[in-house]
């Protein structure tokens, strides 16, 4: 196959790639955007057939772009569905003409040995590229922590191949992990009349709205978003907050008290029976006190600037702990209570394996600063907390990828300064023959 020579090579066409594209197309900069499956794959087949954007439809998404001019029953401060958001991103890879290349599967980037750029080795033959944008996002690889052995006897899937109640078999369900996915699943799974145990760690628990307002907008106004490092020991909190239904706060007290069962940390099994960590009190307590200190912030940025928004003291009223965080469930013989799947809703790893080893650490992971990586003329783009918090979200990665289109407009410069350079010295040396 010929080789295909391009200035910029983005690689994914999810919401990172198509907000990277734009702010390329903006400055003028050749570029072209490869994705093995289609346009936002993710959110059309990697999630559950319920699934709602976490963030209101003003919130979460592109500026050049609001959701109820595609779609006339998304409220403004409603919750987009998933295949709304999928064909939300493909309609505005059309508006600003994206060039994406589906169907297309990148093996592997080399770096040029003695000259600028990159040979890209895809599917579809090779491309050379002076850059390559890595903006395949946060959810790559699902993770299942190697804890239920395959002979428990039980169906072990991860959240993200979960669609509905009625794909499990019958029998109880045991959810681990209860950020947003965990729990989300874990409700929609209870309302469906099964029973469910579900596995509680550490998390953040904001309110989904207060005193007539999103927590996103407050998190906004309080400045929260724009945090560029999570707080010590936070690296991996989830946040447990749902636009299911409409939208509503996650309150733990509520699922146990209509049923489910809550459990600590799972930490291990032997012989069909799995034990927890005795954490659960802890964990619920710790996300109480997040909500209630976004409360107080809130509160006190409404005196502050004088707004006049309706106070909301029930919002502050807990209740009692759940008798599941008093006399918590240390172990759960998975055959005796019935449970015959376990949903991991445990989160995702990233696979770069395909890039230039200068790229990554010892681990695999990024080495960059704010997106821009060690290794000159690669950049990642869609990674949590990337410049900010709110780096993994459609809005946030748009600010994100302004920032490196504009990063590669400067290394763009300088190799034009570098090229103009040898040929002004070659120029006055032919002269002067």
């Amino acid at each position: 196959m010929p080789t295909e020579e391009i200035e910029v090579l983005v690689v994914g066409a999810g919401q990172a790639g198509i907000a990277m594209s734009e702010h390329l197309g903006a400055r003028g900069i050749p570029h072209l955007v490869l994705e093995r499956d289609r346009i936002a794959e993710k959110w059309r087949t990697g999630r559950w057939d319920s699934l709602v954007a976490n963030g209101p439809a003003w919130h979460d998404r592109f500026p050049g772009l609001e959701f109820d001019q595609l779609f006339a029953d998304v409220d403004p401060d409603g919750f987009a569905t998933k295949d709304q958001v999928a064909q939300y991103l493909s309609t505005y890879a059309e508006k600003i003409d994206a060039p994406v290349r589906t169907g297309v599967e990148v093996h592997g980037v080399v770096k040029n040995p003695g000259r600028p750029g990159f040979t890209v080795d895809t599917s579809q033959g090779t491309v050379q590229a002076r850059y390559v944008v890595a903006a395949t996002g946060a959810f790559q690889t699902p993770v299942i922590p190697p804890i239920v052995p395959g002979t428990a006897g039980v169906q072990q899937i991860h959240s993200s191949s979960y669609k509905n109640p009625d794909q499990l078999p019958a029998g109880a369900v045991l959810v681990v992990g209860a950020g947003s996915s965990g729990v989300q699943i874990a409700e929609e799974l209870q309302r469906s009349g099964r029973r469910v145990f579900l596995s509680v760690g550490p998390h953040d628990r904001p309110p989904r709205s207060y005193r007539g307002r999103d927590f996103c907008w407050w998190l906004g106004v309080l400045g929260k978003w724009e945090t560029a490092t999570p707080p010590a020991g936070a690296e991996h909190v989830t946040i447990a907050v749902s636009g299911a239904r409409g939208g509503h706060t996650v309150d733990f007290r509520e699922l146990a008290a209509g049923g489910m069962r809550l459990v600590g940390r799972t930490r291990s099994c032997a012989d069909g029976v799995v034990r927890f960590g005795t954490d659960l009190r802890q964990n619920i307590e710790d996300g109480d006190a997040n909500l209630l200190g976004l409360l107080a912030e809130a509160d006190a940025y409404v005196e502050r600037n004088g707004l006049d928004l309706p106070e909301e003291p029930e919002a502050k009223v807990l209740g009692p702990l759940p008798a599941d965080a008093q006399a918590p469930l240390e172990e759960l013989d998975l055959a005796a209570a019935g449970v015959t799947t376990i949903v991991w809703a445990t989160g995702f790893t990233s696979d770069y394996s395909w890039l230039p080893a200068g790229a990554v650490d010892d681990s695999g992971r990024p080495k960059h600063s704010r997106g821009v990586s060690g290794e000159p003329g690669i950049y990642f783009l869609g990674l949590p907390w990337q410049s900010r918090r709110g780096s993994s979200f459609i809005w946030g990665v748009w600010h994100d990828a302004a920032y490196l289109a504009e990063s590669i407009s400067i290394q763009r410069g300088y190799g034009a300064h570098d090229r103009a350079h040898d040929t002004s010295a070659h120029r006055t040396t032919a002269g002067a023959l």
